[in-house]
């Protein structure tokens, strides 16, 4: 049983050693790699204007943030809600350091230190796409996830979206072919065949969730390269 929360923050700034602070967490929880509904979203007050560049991204102003509760107040809440969890971040060194930043201040250890582990969907996206733009608009239009609802930056629609990429991105390899010398394919399947029995093979069928599962995964392949996945195809012609 694996559980990962996708995070995002919106900040008055771009330096939390200026004294820039954190005015938004944005999560959204995944368990064994399926969306939950347990979210967890709290606008922040700051004490403190944000720059109008950081403005401008986000849109929260001084006097929408001045009756949020502050960082103190929300702090056990988001605790227990991201102990233990591997945390998935887009850009994480910039979260990471906002967020340790406020930890410091209530006098607690560096966020890190209080989840299982933190994965920068940033760093997986520029191993899978070298040279390519991997900011999380890009990445939404690479692997085909809608973010035309988004006209500001916004902590919980920014973790939704990275969600559905990082779903998306750590599904797993798009083509199932193994490549094999030539002249190593006939002695690997003859020895393989050799040393079976038939009466040695146990057949386990699918039950009807894991059906169900499976005919869920296909559909989201299918939508990734909007067509017939190669197990899809291969189905279909069983079937005929």
């Amino acid at each position: 049983m694996k559980r990962q929360i996708v995070l995002d923050t919106e900040t008055t700034g771009l330096n939390p050693r200026t004294g820039d602070r954190v005015i938004e967490i944005g999560c959204v929880e995944l368990f064994n790699r399926k969306l939950t509904g347990n979210n967890f979203h709290r606008y922040i007050n700051p004490e403190r204007d944000s720059e109008e560049g950081a403005l401008a991204v986000h849109g929260l102003t001084t006097e929408f943030l001045r009756d949020k509760p502050k960082f103190a107040e929300i702090i056990d809440d988001f605790l227990n809600y991201v102990k233990n969890a591997e945390i998935v971040i887009h850009n994480a060194p910039f979260d990471v350091a906002f967020l340790s930043a406020e930890f410091a201040r209530l006098n607690l250890p560096p966020f890190p230190e209080h989840v299982a582990l933190v994965t920068d969907t940033l760093v997986q996206a520029k191993e899978l796409h070298p040279g390519k733009r991997n900011s999380l608009d890009a990445l939404c239009d690479r692997y085909d996830v809608s973010n035309s609802h988004r006209k500001l930056h916004g902590a919980l629609l920014d973790a939704e979206l990275l969600a559905d990429v990082f779903l998306a991105m750590s599904r797993g390899q798009n083509s199932f072919t193994i490549d094999i010398p030539e002249e190593a394919k006939p002695v690997i399947v003859q020895a393989v065949i050799d040393d079976l029995s038939l009466a040695d093979i146990i057949v386990r069928y699918a039950d009807s969730s894991e059906s169900d599962e499976h005919r869920t995964l296909l559909s989201g392949l299918d939508k990734q390269i909007r067509g017939a996945c190669i197990w899809r195809a291969a189905i279909d012609k069983s079937n005929q």
